[in-house]
């Protein structure tokens, strides 16, 4: 079978498909902001800057020292267990199943203001269906057109900045002085500062999408993604919420925050500039529900090869992608659109608390990566104290959104526990099918044969699974690092093969291994161990060789973290997964 080889994204591609996501906040965080901490936004706006800084080395780190796909899910795989990362990853793919479904909706309530014959309901699910479609052309197709939106939206966004200043050069500062001067929201600087930070940190949603594409990226495109979103936002949402201060009376402001960039542009500019700000965000938040569907496709297609979801979804198209994912995702989205029958507030909840829970857990899982992974080469270091201070601001603003609305907070829980209840069950088939076969022995005696058929399938479901085999690669352990890599093993995957592999030198002698081995075949009778020893060096083309040759999948071989003298980066292992 032909190998399907991909086209890598290039700096300005990367950016684009997750820039549109977090600069599409530029048109709302802002008035957000404005609400909770009035004339002192652009300071909320700053530390939400500083807190998003942090997570720059943060990601850099973790995503350096293991290049693949899957964001928090990919970190917390290679550092926990698999019910940890799966947590993560549920988290992520509802907080894009939120983004996906109201960005579209938004985008349709800003044309809505344009053409307003159009049924809005109707455009989402017309929206949702073309990006479907661009998604499954494949990820060259997407970038083109995400490309396009993102340089739109910058282009519209500076036109407005521009002409902001111009008015202020033209009609003074009075309507700064006056807002300026008004009381304090909430009667405290300290507590309106705070609900706008908590409030602001929506503005950096879609800060985690590059990490879970990052295979489909060239070489050293990843960090310089985080960079420039990092610049556009620390930019431009202080800024907008400066000049709205300088040119806006705060009471027009809740008048009209729904549009309130449009209402800006019409002051500042006129009528051709509020239409320009509207089609743009009709453009741009179209462009997050493309970042939606891309950033989703990579994650799920991670899980499924780690068999946590069905093989159902590995099928691919002649373009490379996995059409079964994106349609899959789209009948997800469309659903939660009619049966919140398109009134989104509750959707909000879910996008917030996601978003925030997935952003810690990546904090986390950095901080799991220093003390497990210690070993493994990386490009950059985020310091501990650092790591903490971002996961601690993370917490803050999530306690701060459920101030600001506990009944979001309800929502997601409603959204959060059925999802995570079904991949629980993922991660339990092989005991569920156990249970499914003693109840049907139990209860079913009367109807023999249809217990008999039923029996006899569940069996050979449940040997299908267990039969597959697992490799793990050591240069000759003792017997205490083996035995945490049976523990793993045993506590994380479904199988009755381990084969150990030695590649040696000729002059090795691995006869103290053997006894060990032979003493820990004894101790796990569940797992039948097989030593291998192969004579060569270990890289990329002995992997594929074997893997070839014994049919097992490389995210099923393992290997201990390599040092600082090790030849090859993990990416160039094919998926090799890390477990010690």
């Amino acid at each position: 079978m032909k190998e399907i080889v991909h086209k890598k994204l290039n700096q300005l591609q990367a950016t684009a498909i997750c820039g549109n996501d977090i600069s599409s906040s530029c048109l709302y965080v802002s008035a957000l902001t404005i609400l909770y901490a009035g004339q002192f936004a652009w300071i909320s706006l700053l530390i939400v800057a500083v807190v998003l800084f942090l997570f720059r080395k943060i990601y850099g780190e973790v995503v350096g020292a293991i290049p693949l796909n899957g964001g928090a899910y990919n970190v917390l795989l290679n550092t926990s267990t698999k019910r940890l990362a799966s947590l993560a990853a549920t988290l992520t793919v509802l907080s894009y199943m939120a983004t996906a479904v109201i960005s579209a909706s938004e985008g349709m309530h800003y044309l809505h203001g344009i053409f307003d014959s159009i049924n809005i309901i109707i455009a989402t699910v017309v929206v949702l269906l073309l990006f479907t479609g661009l998604a499954i052309l494949g990820i060259g197709e997407s970038a083109f057109v995400a490309v396009f939106i993102f340089i739109t939206h910058l282009v519209t966004l500076s036109l407005l900045v521009l002409a902001s200043l111009w008015f202020i050069l033209n009609n003074g500062l009075d309507t700064f002085h006056i807002n300026w001067e008004l009381p304090v929201k909430f009667g405290n600087i300290t507590t309106a500062l705070f609900l706008g930070f908590s409030a602001a940190m929506l503005g950096i949603s879609g800060f985690e999408s590059s990490a879970n594409f990052v295979e489909e990226q060239k070489q050293g495109v990843f960090p310089k993604t985080l960079r420039n979103m990092w610049a556009i936002v620390s930019f431009f949402n202080p800024v907008i919420a400066l000049l709205l201060i300088a040119i806006i009376p705060m009471a027009e402001v809740g008048e009209n925050k729904e549009s309130l960039l449009a209402y800006l542009g019409q002051t500042t500019g006129g009528s051709w500039l509020a239409w320009l700000i509207s089609i743009d965000a009709v453009l741009v938040l179209c462009g997050a529900v493309l970042t939606s569907f891309v950033g989703v496709s990579g994650l799920l297609n991670r899980m499924t090869l780690d068999r946590i979801l069905p093989n159902y979804f590995l099928k691919q198209n002649k373009r490379g992608s996995h059409y079964r994912i994106v349609i899959s995702f789209l009948v997800l989205c469309i659903s939660v659109l009619f049966v919140t029958k398109g009134h989104l507030e509750s959707l909000a909840g879910v996008y917030t608390f996601s978003f925030l829970a997935v952003m810690a857990l990546f904090g986390i899982g950095n901080l799991l990566l220093k003390f497990k992974r210690s070993k493994l080469p990386r490009p950059e270091r985020a310091r501990g104290f650092v790591v903490v201070l971002a996961v601690s601001a993370i917490i803050a603003a999530f306690v701060g959104n459920m101030q600001l609305n506990i009944n979001s907070f309800y929502t997601f829980l409603k959204y959060m526990v059925p999802a995570t209840i079904f991949i629980a069950i993922m991660l339990n088939r092989v005991l569920l099918i156990r249970v499914l076969i003693q109840s049907l022995e139990y209860f079913y005696q009367p109807l023999r044969r249809f217990v008999i058929v039923s029996n006899r399938y569940l069996h050979k479901m449940s040997l299908k699974i267990n039969s597959q085999e697992f490799v793990f690669f050591t240069k000759g352990d003792d017997i205490a690092i083996l035995n945490k890599v049976l523990q793993y093993v045993e506590g994380n995957e479904t199988t009755k093969k381990l084969k150990i592999v030695n590649v040696k030198t000729t002059s090795q002698n691995n006869e103290a291994l053997i006894k060990d081995l032979q003493v820990l075949d004894r101790a796990y009778d569940q797992i039948d161990i097989e030593f291998i020893e192969i004579e060569g060096v270990f890289g990329p083309e002995l992997i594929d060789e074997l893997s070839e040759k014994w049919q097992i999948p490389k995210n099923f071989m393992f290997i201990g973290s390599p040092g600082n003298k090790f030849s090859y980066r993990v990416s160039d292992l094919g998926g090799v997964r890390l477990i010690m």
